[in-house]
């Protein structure tokens, strides 16, 4: 059996004083879709803040993507990032530079320096979650739904083993969170590991996965629908 691309065993994981998970086990496999849900408080964005190395393990072991969330240290942090997509709720666009300059600033920061090569990859991200606007244009020239789909672009410029959302469709309006779901299920069915963390149930039912429930410090399995 292929080694866990995210791997959590008597996890505690704080939130600066406090204790947000006790000794909680996590495995998910490549090609997995794992929905983490649970309400507000309950812990999801720092467990996900835990797979990208901005929170630290307090005990247990984990690994994500082939790096010990035991011994990682810093200079190794954009390493691991680099294998790993991060998508955020507000999307995170750079407001004072172009599509392109957000995306290319991402290449050129984790190591690409030929110019040709960074424009083919850019297009093809924004190919691959159907941008079709000027690159030139800046993020509040586009609508929610288009910034979402730029943004999980840049999520995927570095070939990442495993895409995180966190919230991804929590400001959009149910019509334009209907058509992000459905590139997270595309980008899945093309065999991208996917964990989204989301409080919007109906998603869930209508794009099954593994659902993980997130309350008092544990993470259960939920094998019915809610």
């Amino acid at each position: 059996m292929q080694e866990a691309i995210v791997h959590l065993d008597k996890a505690v994981i704080y939130n600066e004083k406090n204790c947000i998970f006790s000794e909680i086990n996590l495995s998910v496999q490549s090609g997995d879709f794992v929905f983490l849900i649970g309400k507000t408080g309950t812990g999801k964005s720092s467990l996900i803040k835990v797979l990208y190395g901005d929170l630290s393990l307090k005990s247990g072991v984990g690994s994500v993507v082939g790096y010990s969330l035991n011994a990682i240290k810093d200079k190794d942090i954009p390493g691991l990032r680099r294998k790993i997509g991060v998508v955020f709720q507000d999307f995170k666009l750079l407001p004072d530079r172009t599509l392109f300059d957000n995306l290319s600033f991402v290449l050129k920061a984790t190591g690409w320096k030929d110019k040709n090569a960074i424009q083919e990859r850019v297009t093809e991200v924004l190919s691959m979650v159907n941008v079709t606007v000027n690159t030139n244009k800046y993020p509040f020239e586009l609508s929610g739904g288009e910034q979402q789909r730029v943004a999980i672009a840049r999520a995927l410029l570095n070939h990442p083993q495993l895409i995180i959302a966190d919230e991804p469709t929590g400001n959009l309006d149910p019509e334009t969170s209907q058509e992000i779901m459905q590139l997270f299920r595309k980008l899945h069915s093309e065999g991208m590991t996917v964990i989204m963390a989301t409080h919007d149930y109906n998603m869930i039912v209508k794009f099954p996965g593994k659902i993980l429930k997130c309350g008092d410090g544990k993470l259960i399995e939920v094998v019915a629908k809610i």
